[in-house]
């Protein structure tokens, strides 16, 4: 049996996960990143996408993140997240809005700096909505 360690996913809203796990697929910014018991210190930021928890227990659980970071130690990883839902709770509506509402805020940027941040956000949801819920 694979080694364990504590996770935690917490958005504002709510603690979504707080177990064992023996293994964790984070959408790191720079790259997918597998998380297993005694995995080197390391922090990341989090990009718009879906956090795969293999738990203890053998249960496999998966999450909608939209950004955050990640504090990872060799007993534990913490998945901070913007906002955080459970894959059962995400749907075309609710992805759709988040989508239109960045569209609105990269139309009404004033810095090309801002606004190339809020365009490279505005395409890895578009990512995340082709990957979950395609055409």
């Amino acid at each position: 049996m694979a080694d364990a360690f504590n996770f935690e996913l917490v958005s504002p809203e709510r603690l979504l996960v707080s177990e064992k796990a023996t293994e964790v697929v984070i959408p790191a910014t720079l790259g997918e990143m597998t998380v297993l018991a005694n995995h080197a210190p390391t922090m990341t930021t989090v990009k718009p996408g879906i956090v795969t928890v293999k738990l203890a227990s053998g249960q496999t659980n998966q999450y909608v993140v939209f950004g955050g970071f990640a504090d990872i130690l060799p007993t534990g990883c913490t998945l901070l997240a913007e906002a955080a839902v459970p894959m059962s709770e995400i749907n075309r509506e609710t992805l759709q809005k988040r989508i239109e509402a960045t569209q609105a805020d990269v139309n009404a940027a004033t810095s090309h700096e801002h606004k190339t941040k809020l365009e490279e956000y505005l395409a890895q949801l578009t990512d995340l909505h082709g990957a979950i819920l395609p055409a």
